[in-house]
């Protein structure tokens, strides 16, 4: 499979694109470092001679390598959709909201007794 592994400091991710079999984890070993990508000036460097060996021999690359395959022109596909799913802080959560928005109900009058 061939996408993305992070490398950089805190809050200022720089990513290697790399081919690795699917089960491995991305941070350790992979077999082939084919190029690298900066989100930050949408710099990429990637080896397309490398990149198109690898998807011959049946290598897949992951959603966001594939678009920036086609963004780089290295190959000629349509670009896949690829969700960008963050979470939403807990304070805006509908679950959490529900209860508190609604306002207390006024107590019922009491009749009193004297006596």
């Amino acid at each position: 499979m061939i996408r993305l592994s992070r490398i950089g400091k805190k809050h200022h991710p720089l990513y290697r694109v790399v081919v690795s079999e699917k089960t491995k984890d991305t941070k350790g070993d992979y077999l082939e470092l084919v190029g690298t990508h900066n989100p930050h000036t949408n710099a990429t460097d990637l080896k397309a001679d490398r990149i198109k060996y690898w998807l011959a021999h049946g290598a897949q690359a992951s959603g966001t390598v594939h678009n920036l395959l086609v963004d780089q022109k290295i190959i000629s596909q349509a670009k896949r959709a690829v969700a960008n799913i963050k979470k939403k802080p807990a304070e805006e959560t509908p679950a959490a909201t529900a209860p508190a928005a609604q306002p207390a109900a006024p107590a019922a009058p009491t009749a009193e007794k004297t006596a």
